[in-house]
């Protein structure tokens, strides 16, 4: 039996016509919800999930929630995450196929966490979702200032710059 990706490789143009992906207002790359839990008494769901494409032109700008989030990657390039957590302690994380070579297939990402993404270096684009649990609302997200987030975290000066939008 042959692989039907080899005869065809799947490129960003078939993922954002597969999914009718649009932009994600304000973090950057292209999104569509896949899933939304039952509404709660607060009007947020219970859980959502998204899938999200990046290409190495764009990115996840660092942004937090108020909730633990779960990143998958699916396919493509490696994703790499700069996680500014609330303690003042910092790191990166690479979000892949690569088990061995040190990459996660899935990555949660701790409540107040800032968070930002890129394609790793070298890379074209990454297919992940992110899956919220209450689920996420448009008034949950808070956008990071380059200057805020450098004055804290000094020693990630340069991955914030790369991170932040106005």
């Amino acid at each position: 039996m042959t692989d039907p990706a080899a005869a065809h490789p799947i490129t960003p143009e078939d993922l954002v016509a597969r999914y009718d992906l649009e932009p994600i207002p304000r973090e950057g790359g292209l999104f569509r919800r896949t899933w939304a839990g039952p509404q709660g008494p607060d009007g947020r769901p219970a859980g959502s999930a998204i899938v999200a494409l990046l290409t190495a032109d764009d990115f996840s700008a660092l942004h937090r929630l108020p909730t633990d989030e779960v990143w998958h990657h699916y396919l493509g390039d490696p994703l790499t995450l700069l996680l500014l957590a609330p303690d003042g302690t910092s790191r990166t994380a690479m979000l892949g196929p690569d088990l061995l070579g040190g990459q996660q297939p899935q990555l949660t990402v701790p409540a107040r966490t800032w968070m930002g993404a890129r394609v790793a270096d070298g890379g074209a684009w990454t297919f992940f979702g992110c899956t919220m649990a209450p689920g996420f609302t448009y008034g949950d997200y808070e956008h990071g200032d380059a200057a805020d987030l450098t004055a804290r975290h000094p020693d990630r000066a340069a991955l914030i710059a790369r991170l932040c939008r106005p």
